[in-house]
């Protein structure tokens, strides 16, 4: 069974995430915070993380940032799932090491599921 890291500080959507995930057969760990999802990423090398960058103590960013420079989790796909929306900011993520980039209003469960299966190993 594959493993997605659902780091995610908006409880109802975490809920929503976890469930549709868990229904198509993948194990979902969750942290609301970054810095309990870079740890969490450390204990269990998902297979994939889903990350949002608007997130309490470490952003979204930073944990990108650490994530790709760790050797066995740099090769991990990261999607990132935010309502940033700016050039830069995509261009950030995506220079930093994120496989994809989805801003939350502009895609619904059943593409973000098909992402995932498109990015998963």
């Amino acid at each position: 069974m594959k493993t997605i890291l659902l780091i995610e500080d908006e409880p109802t959507l975490q809920k929503t995430l976890s469930s549709a995930l868990t229904q198509e057969g993948y194990e979902i760990k969750s942290a609301l915070d970054g810095e309990i999802g870079l740890r969490l990423a450390r204990e269990i090398k998902p297979d994939l993380i889903l990350l949002d960058l608007i997130l309490p103590k470490l952003d979204g960013f930073e944990v990108l940032g650490e994530l790709k420079k760790d050797g066995p989790l740099k090769d991990v796909p990261i999607i990132v799932l935010t309502n940033l929306e700016s050039a830069p900011d995509i261009e950030r993520a995506l220079s930093l090491g994120a496989t994809s980039y989805l801003v939350k209003a502009n895609y619904d469960l059943k593409d973000v599921i098909e992402k995932i299966k498109n990015n998963i190993k």
